[in-house]
């Protein structure tokens, strides 16, 4: 159950996105940056997906200036730093960061890196420009791969 919705693994990611009442900014994103396709695709793909209440912790209007068409390039940019190719869940995330002493550092689907470690039992995403970000909900497991709510968007550089 992610927002108050059955997450199907049968279904891919935009179709399990659409009903979590969690993730409507998202999805309204997706839909603005003309992603919807692309989730939907074969994958695998691992969302990284920001609540409602996460998109509220930006600046005031920076959400509803992302959705501007003019901003589009900035919002895929954006949204395409939250994905990374293939299907990691929490099991070998967790274990890529043992591995690697603690850090693990990936490329995103928008080319840039993402640095993930584990403190207090929690995986903490940290951006490119500092900002960090817990996964509150692991593998929720999609046909076309697998998304991790997290409590803070992430931004590139």
């Amino acid at each position: 159950m992610v927002g108050g919705a059955t997450m199907y693994p049968t279904k891919n990611i935009i179709e399990n996105a659409v009903n979590s009442n969690d993730h409507t900014t998202l999805v309204a994103a997706v839909k603005a940056a003309g992603l919807v396709e692309t989730l939907q695709g074969k994958g695998p793909f691992t969302v990284f997906a920001p609540t409602n209440e996460a998109f509220a912790l930006l600046p005031a209007g920076t959400v509803e200036t992302l959705l501007k068409p003019e901003n589009k390039s900035m919002l895929v940019g954006i949204l395409t730093y939250h994905v990374i190719a293939g299907t990691i869940d929490s099991k070998t995330l967790v274990g890529l960061i043992k591995k690697n002493n603690g850090t693990y550092k990936t490329k995103t689907l928008n080319g840039q890196m993402l640095s993930f470690s584990v403190k207090n039992n929690a995986v903490i995403i940290q951006d490119e420009k500092g900002g960090m970000s817990k996964v509150t909900i692991a593998d929720v497991m999609q046909s076309n791969g697998v998304i991790h709510v997290i409590d803070h968007v992430l931004l590139p550089k």
